[in-house]
């Protein structure tokens, strides 16, 4: 049963890895957009924006309908990517500045309501002591794979296509590598279909303080990863040639949004684990929100003092992601932990739609020295949320009572 466990859970974590470069595909290739088809800010949000758009009403059906709990996770893993790979590949087809661009990309993040929090229900059959450390190990191959878009644009140079259809080529390697994944000894029988089952996510005060702290860290998170490559590579540009800044702007990308966040997400587990939920996802949020308030300051300085501190910020602002996904299995009802995991990531997203606009218009009006900073509120609200939650008597459900 060991052995069968541990190779479900890495073959999970190389699908999740391969399946969600889909994410940020067309965002990893922006800077390229902007220089051969002067791709506007407006536009080049909406290749980000219109996946999260996607992925909340993707997350709407599936939570109403209970499609997480009530399918084969599995099989809805597969079909999803598989119209996800489809959707990003055609992407190639029509000129980036088109509106069926937009669409492709609404569906790319509809269809990731399939894979994002199914991934984790998979995760979640197979807990023990380890809920925090085996969904971290999971966000954090999802963070490496969101980011390995702009692993692929540094090795592909100026051509946006190579990371577009390297990117649907790695999700079809997923859809067929989930089959051989293996379901636990904790998932919980199909329940009946109950429209209403989602509204549980926020009735019951500790399931909303739960998604209250994943708002706060949402705020900030998705609006970072958008920008952040955009960010560097200005900044670099004012102290290097410009075909260097570009290189080097996407190798510090995903240093610090893949590597950095999975090593964040893995050290974000491992320590909820032994000292508490609540205790890591306050401190975590707390020293991300004091990076985005502090890396502008140090726009156009030396590149490699700025891509430390972007890596310090890409462990901290995901280090307590998988967390909060973490507190809502554990709190929920077993028979409905995909539909809240689902619910969780619906409105974490619906937010991002506003934050991930928000950065464009700051960054023209009071310059990249401060446009990150607004990002710092959503993490303080947060830490609030997790007090709250640490002090109920349901908080002694998480990470076997450690809070």
């Amino acid at each position: 049963m060991d052995f069968i466990r541990l190779r479900s859970l890495i073959l999970l974590a190389i699908c999740e890895v391969a399946a969600l470069g889909l994410w940020f595909s067309a965002s990893a290739v922006v800077p390229s957009l902007r220089v051969e088809y002067g791709l506007g800010p407006g536009h080049a949000s909406l290749l980000t924006s219109s996946v999260q758009v996607g992925y909340v009403a993707g997350t709407l059906v599936s939570a109403l309908m209970g499609l997480a709990d009530r399918l084969d996770p599995r099989r809805f893993f597969m079909t999803a990517v598989l119209i996800a790979a489809a959707a990003n590949g055609l992407l190639l087809l029509f000129a980036p500045t088109s509106a069926a661009v937009i669409v492709l990309r609404f569906i790319t993040g509809a269809c990731m309501a399939g894979i994002y929090p199914v991934g984790m229900k998979i995760a979640t059959s197979w807990a023990r002591d380890d809920m925090g450390l085996l969904i971290g190990a999971l966000i954090g191959a999802l963070t490496l794979g969101s980011a390995a878009p702009h692993l692929f644009n540094a090795v592909g140079g100026v051509d946006w296509r190579f990371t577009i259809a390297a990117a649907s080529a790695m999700a079809l390697l997923a859809a067929g590598m989930i089959n051989l994944v293996r379901l636990g000894p904790n998932l919980a029988p199909a329940p009946p279909f109950d429209p209403k089952a989602a509204l549980q996510a926020w009735r019951r005060p500790a399931l909303r303080l739960a998604n209250c702290g994943y708002l706060g860290h949402m705020w900030e998170l998705y609006a970072m990863w958008a920008w952040l490559v955009v960010f560097l590579d200005a900044s670099f540009r004012l102290v290097m040639p410009a075909a260097e800044a570009a290189w080097w702007s996407r190798l510090a990308t995903f240093a610090s949004m893949g590597v950095a966040g999975a090593v964040g997400c893995v050290l974000g587990g491992l320590i909820a684990d032994r000292y508490g939920r609540t205790t890591l996802t306050m401190g975590a949020m707390a020293a991300s929100g004091l990076c985005a308030l502090t890396i502008g300051f140090l726009f156009g300085a030396a590149p490699w003092l700025l891509t430390a501190l972007a890596i310090v910020w890409g462990i901290t602002v995901v280090a307590d992601s998988a967390q909060f996904s973490a507190s809502i299995a554990e709190l929920s009802p077993p028979e409905y932990v995909g539909t809240m995991l689902t619910v969780q990531t619906c409105a974490g997203f619906l937010l991002t739609l506003f934050t991930v606009h928000l950065i464009p218009p700051l960054a023209a009006a009071v310059g990249w020295q401060f446009a990150f900073a607004a990002l710092g509120l959503g993490p303080f609200l947060g830490v609030l949320a997790m007090a709250r939650l640490r002090a109920r008597p349901e908080a002694a459900r998480l990470a076997g009572g450690r809070r």
